[in-house]
C-alpha cells in the first residue's frame, strides 16, 4: 500500500514544481518517520531526479526534505520523551529483566546517543528508534535535532549527488538506492546475529557460573 502512494505522489511531483509540490516532498520525508513502512526515500530520491530532469530549484528541495526530517524525527524523539516518564513511572515495563535490558539501552544513549543518531539517516526503516530511545534516555531536544540535521544532510546530499551523477535516469537511481539498501539490510542483520550468538553464549557462561556456585 505505502508503495502504491509513494508512486502516485511521485506522479503528482512530476508535474507540479510549486509550494505544493515542495510541501508533499518535505511531508514524504516526514512520514518515513513516523510511519516507517512508508517509503519516504523513494521521494526524496524523485526529488533528485526532478532538480537534474525537470529543473526543480535543488535549494528549495533541499530545504523541503531537511525540514521533513528535522519534523519527523522530533516527534519520534518526543514520543520517546513521554516512554520514558510512562517508564520511570513504572507503566511502560512490568518484567523486572525487560527493565534490565532498557537501562542498558538508556545508558548506551546517555553516553553515545548523538553518535548514533548521526548515523540514523543511513539506516532503513529504523531511523525513528534511535530517536525513541533518545527521548527515553532524555538526551537534550536541541542537541539531538542539531545532529539529526547533520544526519539527514549528509545523506539528502548524498543522494542529490547520486542523481547529479546518474543524471535523468531515474530507473538507474532506484537501482542505485536499493542496492544500498540491500547491502544495509544485510549488514544490520549479521550485527543483529552476532549480538544475538553474544546474548546466548553469556546467558549459557551465567547459568554454568551459578550451578558451579
Amino acid at each position: 500500500m505505502f508503495d502504491r502512494i509513494a508512486r502516485a505522489i511521485t506522479r503528482f511531483l512530476r508535474h507540479n514544481n510549486n509550494p505544493l509540490g515542495l510541501t508533499l516532498l518535505g511531508l514524504s520525508a516526514l512520514l518515513e518517520y513516523v510511519f516507517p513502512p512508508f517509503p519516504g526515500d523513494t521521494v526524496t530520491l524523485f526529488g533528485a531526479f526532478l532538480v537534474t530532469r525537470h529543473d526543480w530549484s535543488l535549494p528549495l528541495v533541499f530545504l523541503s526534505v531537511m525540514a521533513g526530517s528535522g519534523i519527523g524525527s522530533m516527534i519520534d524523539f518526543y514520543v520517546g520523551v513521554w516512554m520514558g516518564r510512562r517508564y520511570r513511572q513504572g507503566g511502560l515495563l512490568r518484567s523486572e529483566r525487560a527493565r534490565q535490558q532498557m537501562e542498558r539501552v538508556i545508558d548506551a544513549f546517555r553516553r553515545h546517543g548523538e553518535i548514533y543518531v548521526v548515523f540514523n539517516r543511513f539506516l532503513p526503516a529504523v531511523r525513528a528508534i534511535f530517536f525513541l530511545a533518545a527521548g527515553i534516555a532524555g538526551l537534550r531536544p536541541l542537541r539531538v535535532l542539531f545532529f539529526a540535521l547533520v544526519s539527514a544532510a549528509a545523506w539528502n546530499a548524498l543522494i542529490v549527488g547520486v542523481g547529479y551523477g546518474v543524471g535523468a535516469n531515474w530507473h538507474r537511481i532506484r537501482s542505485i538506492f536499493a542496492t544500498y539498501s540491500t547491502i544495509a539490510w544485510a549488514v544490520l542483520g549479521v550485527a543483529a546475529l552476532a549480538l544475538a550468538v553474544r546474548w546466548i553464549l553469556r546467558r549459557r557462561a551465567s547459568k554454568s557460573e551459578s550451578k558451579k556456585g
